[in-house]
C-alpha cells in the first residue's frame, strides 16, 4: 500500500575528485511505516527538473522510481537500497496533516542533523 516519506533534507552531491563537479541530488527520506531512513539520489541529469519538488521538511509519495543496491563508498544510511529518481518519478508533495504522520517520531529525526 501507497504510503507518505518525511523528506528531512536533501543536498548537491559533488565529485570531489573531480574539482567538485555537482553530479546530482542526495535526498534523505523517513519512512516512518519501516521506521528507516532511505537514501534518495537525482542524477546531474533530472537535477534541474526535480528541485522544484524538493522542499526540506516536507511529506511526499514518490511514485515510479528505481532501486538500486546502495554502494558503500556512499551509503549514508543502513538501509541496503537507495531510490533513484528516473525520467518517470513522480514526487508529490502530501497536505500537511496527512494521516499515518506521527509528529513525534519526526521531531526525534531530526536531532540527528543538529
Amino acid at each position: 500500500s501507497e504510503h507518505s516519506l518525511w523528506l528531512p533534507r536533501f543536498w548537491d552531491s559533488l565529485n570531489f575528485k573531480k574539482d567538485r563537479e555537482f553530479v546530482g541530488i542526495t535526498v534523505l527520506f523517513l519512512d516512518e511505516k519501516e521506521n528507516s531512513l532511505i537514501h534518495g539520489f537525482t542524477p546531474v541529469g533530472r537535477a534541474n527538473h526535480y528541485m522544484p519538488s524538493l522542499k526540506a521538511g516536507s511529506i511526499v509519495k514518490v511514485d515510479r522510481f528505481e532501486v538500486s543496491r546502495c554502494s558503500s563508498m556512499y551509503k549514508i544510511t543502513d538501509h541496503p537500497f537507495l531510490i533513484r529518481f528516473i525520467s518517470l518519478t513522480i514526487i508529490d508533495e502530501v497536505i500537511t496533516g496527512a494521516p499515518g504522520i506521527n509528529l513525534q517520531s519526526r521531531l526525534d529525526c531530526s536531532t540527528i542533523f543538529k
